[in-house]
């Protein structure tokens, strides 16, 4: 929840220039996620571009309806953006979205033609009692798991540390390497071996241009989730730089 319209377009324009001046950058998926108000306009402004695409932070678990202040994966879908992000740490933490609710939600989504970035992560308690694996295990098993081979091959898994999240901690390569593997484990015990190699796999949590390179050097670290250095558009392209060619 940052930047008024007046600072958030300044901003879109800025990372565009910034990417136009980098064509080694247009292979890789920029997915950009800006508040509810500004999607269409920041779908407007990158459709013409390769590899950009627009997501939502949130959607509702119904699919319309009397759920004032809610907005539907329809209306969503209706202004551009094809992604949608569900499960983030704030929206369980804060809004006590429980694992039945974000099963409805990665539901509609994709009824209504959005792949979910769908994140899991664990709390700094858990992690100090070595309880991290069940934490991770439950919450892809208990929102995702449900869906069948097709379907889960339009999710997008974020890993994201609660206790790496704007506190400037970040997880040691060789930590996100562990959780990666142990989820893209996960996955291919469900799924099969392509479905699980093939299913994106991004970092989140503190992740930043000085970090980004180490971290997506890892072997199952697809790419990141970037939060706070994603408002400042040469850190967020420059994290964009760091991913391996």
């Amino acid at each position: 929840m940052n930047k008024t319209y007046a600072e958030a377009i300044p901003l879109l324009y800025e990372i565009k220039d910034l990417l136009f001046k980098s064509k080694q950058t247009e292979g890789i998926l920029k997915i950009i996620a800006p508040p509810f108000p500004y999607l269409h306009d920041f779908y407007e402004n990158t459709k013409s571009l390769k590899n950009i695409s627009i997501a939502a932070q949130n959607c509702a678990s119904e699919e319309s309806g009397a759920y004032t202040g809610e907005v539907s994966a329809a209306m969503i879908k209706s202004v551009g953006a094809t992604y949608v992000i569900i499960g983030h740490s704030e929206r369980r933490a804060y809004y006590n979205e429980t694992p039945e609710l974000l099963k409805k939600k990665v539901d509609v989504a994709l009824k209504n033609g959005l792949s979910p970035i769908f994140c899991v992560g664990e709390t700094e308690d858990k992690r100090k009692s070595n309880a991290y694996f069940p934490v991770i295990e439950a919450q892809i098993t208990d929102s995702l798991f449900h869906l069948d081979k097709t379907a889960f091959e339009k999710i997008i898994v974020a890993y994201e540390p609660v206790w790496a999240i704007g506190t400037g901690l970040t997880a040691t390569s060789a930590q996100a390497q562990e959780m990666h593997k142990f989820i893209r484990t996960l996955l291919e015990k469900k799924y099969g071996t392509e479905t699980a190699n093939n299913t994106s796999l991004l970092y989140g949590g503190s992740c930043n241009g000085k970090n980004a390179a180490e971290l997506f050097s890892c072997t199952d670290v697809d790419g990141g989730l970037i939060g706070g250095a994603s408002l400042k558009a040469a850190e967020f392209v420059e994290i964009i730089h760091s991913f391996p060619k």
